[in-house]
């Protein structure tokens, strides 16, 4: 099976204190990397961010954004675990266009 270039956004709760967010971020990249995605550069670390309107009785919390190379159907367990995390707000994991992942330099997946 191909590599698919995949963009994936987290917000992480905002009542963690910003060095037990930045340790869950770590974290997260590990757990993409045992799912069998490889993240390619750096994670685009936003920070504590105040929400537009309240989210699960939340109105901050901190984001960030991964570019990943999988197979199609690898992080699909990896998205289940998201889905019921407790300091998991929200997240978005969406497949690139050829065009943007060959921008980004993800050309494996293009």
């Amino acid at each position: 099976m191909a590599l698919r270039a995949y963009e994936l956004g987290i917000i992480i709760a905002g009542e963690l204190e910003e060095p037990a967010a930045a340790d869950r971020q770590k974290t997260l990249a590990q757990q993409i990397a045992a799912a069998g995605g490889t993240i390619v550069g750096p994670a685009d670390w936003w920070g504590r961010r105040r929400f537009a309107y309240p989210i699960e009785k939340k109105w901050e919390g901190y984001y960030v954004f991964y570019n990943v190379l999988a197979e199609g159907g690898a992080l699909d367990d990896f998205e289940r675990q998201l889905r019921i995390a407790d300091d998991i707000v929200r997240h978005v994991l969406f497949r690139l266009p050829d065009s943007e992942a060959k921008r980004r330099g993800m050309t494996q997946a293009a």
